[in-house]
């Protein structure tokens, strides 16, 4: 049975375009399109069958990507949600991986990353690409404002993988520091992503 896919953007033929991109991809299959966050609600409501992921805008009218990847999270936690947005802001990231998405995507992706993404949500549970994690290891290295924790509840070998990982050294490098298997790191980097 091909992966199915949801689109919720308020720019029909952005998401008529990811749509028919979609399709082109073996294996996979788009169940519907919603106008926005509370349309896709909707719209799953009296759905026969539910996506296995839903790729979500961030900014809509009525509800925005941020309260749709919350609501999905809470109500349908068996979908896997993938951001879509025009903007690399790095507080947008952090809120959208933190209410719950798997991955966060620029509309001015390739296809090919799009394909990759989508493999990766659900093979891996989740998707991180080189920009992503830039802009997350950008933002934990913004100096501590007073108020402000930057811990983000990491524990010291989580924390001592995140300081690994901003240097040169490779995944399986990191491994063989820790004295752990790669897939342990594996581990790491998905527990610190959604931390």
């Amino acid at each position: 049975m091909p992966v199915s896919i949801a689109i919720a953007d308020d720019h029909h033929l952005v998401a008529e375009a990811f749509s028919n991109l979609i399709q082109k991809f073996e294996n996979y299959d788009v169940l519907l399109l919603a106008d926005n966050g509370r349309d896709l609600l909707n719209q799953l409501r009296y759905a026969n069958r539910l996506p296995d992921i839903v790729l979500v805008d961030l900014n809509m009218p009525e509800m925005d990507g941020f309260e749709t990847a919350d609501q999905l999270r809470q109500l349908y936690p068996s979908i896997r949600v993938l951001a879509l947005s025009m903007t690399d802001r790095e507080e947008h990231i952090v809120r959208m991986l933190r209410n719950g998405a798997r991955g966060y995507l620029l509309k001015g992706c390739r296809s090919a990353e799009l394909r990759r993404a989508l493999d990766d949500v659900m093979d891996k549970g989740f998707y991180y690409s080189d920009f992503l994690t830039k802009q997350l290891i950008r933002s934990l290295h913004t100096p501590e404002t007073p108020g402000h924790n930057t811990s983000f509840g990491l524990n010291n070998r989580e924390f001592d993988f995140l300081k690994m990982a901003c240097s040169e050294l490779t995944y399986n490098e990191i491994a063989d520091k820790m004295c752990v298997s790669p897939r342990t790191v594996d581990g790491y980097r998905e527990v610190v992503f959604r931390k």
